[in-house]
């Protein structure tokens, strides 16, 4: 498509998209009067307004059923979680029994690394990312401190090339093969928080297993974002959480996949709870545990269902939709934004410097720009003029235009407020 940077030409695109009514599903904060150009969907989604809905039948549920709401609400309570079995499975590429969800993020990948993290005097390393976030980066330090190794013999970190913004497959290809009989796990983000860089993660997938090691995935910013085939993969493990890409609110609950191969291995270890434990016969109060086949069997306590319910919501809305239709508009939209950067870059003094890959396989709703000769301020003007965008220092800033919510005409007049703050910066 060749693309053209004027407010008409992106009207049309709208005009086309069969996502672009998805807008008014959603509840925009203003800035001015006039709402905002949300570019931070990758850090906290906006609220879909189905969401009051689902909350409020909860709160109504309690309030009229108090304890019966567990077996009598019009969603019961104690197999509430089992209603995302069937549209977690089709955002992540699984079978409905090799997902849950439960608990967050980091809380979960400690949990499965109870699980895949069997260390030995022989096979003890971890393979990651250089410059995971920091979470992941605290996890892999007390994990292998907790088993009485030495995170600087015991992590390897696949590194970027002198004066590279991304990890080159190559590279992580030959570390594995590299480390080889000592490896135990390779866990990777699934997408660089920084860069944007999506991992091909088949690949990698299937050179850790060839090397002898379990292999997951930490899909934060990729669940909702990438298409995902976690069964056909073979991966072991993933997990993810729901506020980005899938709008279910700040700090809400995660979701795990456990490859169906390791559903019946006793011997696999787990922090066990009355979760998940058989479903019929939970309430006999049994004191062996005895797990729900499947990945809620790595359930442990009875699930928050206050914060399940917006999570409900947008995987409703997912299911709704389709992934399919998501990265079609995706891959237009943030070409579009790409091309509308290169264009005010010809307008202004300052260059800018997209460090997210070029290879739309390598890439997915998020664009990181360097922006030469420009700082901070230029950050606090977008956020004045109601550009909402996160800053990464030194002078980064992150762009996702999440499909189902920006528009084409947004990534336009974002162009427009952007080369005006740079034309104008001494005035800032």
């Amino acid at each position: 498509m060749t693309f053209e940077n004027t407010l008409e030409f992106a009207k049309k695109l709208d005009s086309q998209d069969q996502l672009h009514k998805y807008q008014d599903e959603f509840i925009f904060p203003q800035v001015n009067g006039k709402k905002v150009i949300y570019f931070t969907g990758n850090s906290l989604g906006l609220q879909p307004k189905r969401t009051k809905a689902y909350v409020d039948e909860v709160m109504n549920d309690w309030a009229n059923l108090a304890v019966e709401g567990h077996f009598y609400s019009e969603k019961p309570w104690w197999d509430y979680h089992e209603r995302f079995a069937n549209p977690l499975s089709k955002i992540v590429g699984a079978l409905p029994s090799e997902v849950t969800v439960m608990n967050t993020l980091t809380v979960n990948l400690h949990l499965l690394m109870v699980t895949f993290y069997r260390p030995t005097k022989t096979r003890y390393k971890i393979i990651c990312e250089e410059k995971a976030f920091p979470s992941d980066q605290y996890m892999f330090q007390s994990q292998v401190h907790f088993h009485g190794y030495n995170p600087e013999d015991a992590l390897i970190e696949i590194k970027r090339r002198e004066g590279e913004h991304n990890i080159r497959l190559e590279d992580v290809l030959a570390k594995i093969e590299e480390v080889g009989d000592e490896l135990a796990l390779v866990l990777i983000g699934g997408v660089n928080y920084y860069t944007g860089q999506v991992f091909d993660m088949k690949t990698i997938t299937a050179a850790g297993h060839r090397a002898g090691a379990y292999v997951g995935w930490d899909l934060a910013h990729a669940a909702g974002n990438v298409k995902l085939e976690l069964h056909d993969w073979n991966v072991d493990f993933a997990a993810w959480c729901s506020y980005k890409y899938m709008n279910s609110g700040p700090g809400n609950a995660s979701g795990c996949f456990i490859n169906e191969k390791h559903h019946n291995n006793s011997e696999l270890p787990r922090f066990a709870g009355w979760w998940g434990h058989n479903k019929e016969r939970r309430f006999k109060m049994e004191q062996t545990f005895d797990p729900v086949h499947g990945a809620d069997g790595w359930q442990i306590s009875n699930l928050p269902i206050l914060s399940l319910a917006p999570y409900l919501a947008s995987v409703e809305l997912f299911d709704e939709i389709g992934m399919d239709v998501i990265l079609q508009k995706r891959d237009t939209i943030t070409s579009y934004l790409e091309f509308i950067l290169q264009e005010i870059d010809k307008e202004v003094d300052s260059s800018f410097e997209i460090i997210t890959p070029s290879n739309p396989l390598e890439r997915a709703s998020q664009l990181s720009v360097l922006l030469h000769g420009e700082g901070r301020s230029l950050f606090d003007y977008l956020m004045k003029s109601g550009v909402i965008t996160d800053w990464r220092e030194p002078n980064v800033i992150r762009l996702a235009p999440v499909p189902l919510y920006t528009s084409f005409e947004d990534m336009y007049e974002f162009g427009q407020i952007l080369k005006a703050g740079i034309l104008n910066k001494a005035n800032l």
